[in-house]
């Protein structure tokens, strides 16, 4: 190799060290250790003792494992059917032509939530959803609507954190179908209605192709985040009533920091990675039949 090759080798490695090493520190290094941790039974205050496959063994049998993913399936596919159609219908109606101070209103209030704390929605939705004194029940009954224990309720407990996280995360989807839609070009819709294409016909064979990319992107986004929900069920329901509300992560959390198995919580995590990395592998794959780059 030629000193100047190695001057440019070293160069263009000085400039990637800062990434390789938060690489190494924050993603590497902990993946590697949840894996040697999974091996071991581990409770924080005495010395880790090893059990091999013994975590994972346990795992496959865990009801409560089992329910927990299953209610972080059920999460994640209606936060990503709702998150997609309304971010999409909603940006439809942003991107309509209105007055500019209109729209720049519709923008924030639409994004607003998304800039609130987690804990301060959760606690916003708690006391207003709460069936004693929460201003929603009491609207209702002026209406002579029952309305049912939102968070008491194993029926409704699911739905009512699904439509908190949709009203604080829905302008995240927003926002990017908003800037999907900005990029299609004017003169084609303009060219299809010139040769007698609808506004249906329009939106499915010209809008719809040009943003597949923007729609692979959000539903990407979404399923990553929403198989990661932790904070509303931590602080509205606890997982509850019974189990219908607890999300693998939630259940990670109480497995490692309130039972002190933290073995068998980096047993759990890993699913949990394997689960988004499969997943989102799958929807690559599956994109090259629907999304459209040209």
């Amino acid at each position: 190799m030629s000193a100047m090759k190695r001057r440019e080798a070293i160069t263009a490695y000085l400039f990637l060290s800062p990434a390789l090493l938060l690489f190494v520190v924050f993603i590497a290094g902990p993946l590697i250790g949840a894996i040697v941790l999974s091996l071991f039974q581990w409770d924080l205050l005495t010395p880790a003792r090893f059990s091999g496959l013994g975590n994972y063994v346990k795992l496959l049998s865990d009801p409560v494992v089992l329910k927990a993913i299953w209610n972080t399936f059920v999460f994640t596919f209606w936060s990503l059917i709702l998150h997609i159609g309304l971010g999409l219908l909603l940006a439809l109606a942003v991107n309509r032509a209105m007055p500019a101070p209109l729209k720049y209103f519709l923008r924030t209030a639409y994004f607003f939530p998304l800039l609130m704390s987690w804990a301060s929605v959760a606690l916003l939705w708690k006391f207003a959803l709460d069936p004693s004194f929460g201003f929603v029940n009491y609207y209702l009954g002026l209406l002579h609507i029952k309305a049912p224990d939102w968070f008491i309720s194993p029926q409704w407990a699911m739905p009512s954190l699904i439509f908190v996280d949709l009203w604080r995360t829905l302008g995240f989807t927003f926002i990017i179908m908003l800037a999907g839609l900005q990029g299609v070009p004017v003169y084609l819709h303009e060219a299809a209605r010139i040769d007698g294409a609808g506004a249906f016909q329009r939106f499915r064979h010209i809008t719809i192709p040009i943003m597949s990319p923007t729609i692979f992107f959000a539903s990407v986004m979404t399923f990553i985040g929403a198989f990661q929900i932790f904070e509303p069920m931590f602080i509205m329901t606890q997982g509850g009533p019974g189990d219908s509300t607890r999300s693998i992560v939630l259940h990670i959390y109480e497995t490692g920091f309130r039972s002190f198995q933290m073995g068998y919580a980096s047993t759990i995590s890993l699913v949990v990675f394997l689960v988004v990395m499969v997943v989102t592998l799958l929807q690559m794959r599956l994109s090259r039949y629907w999304v459209n780059y040209d």
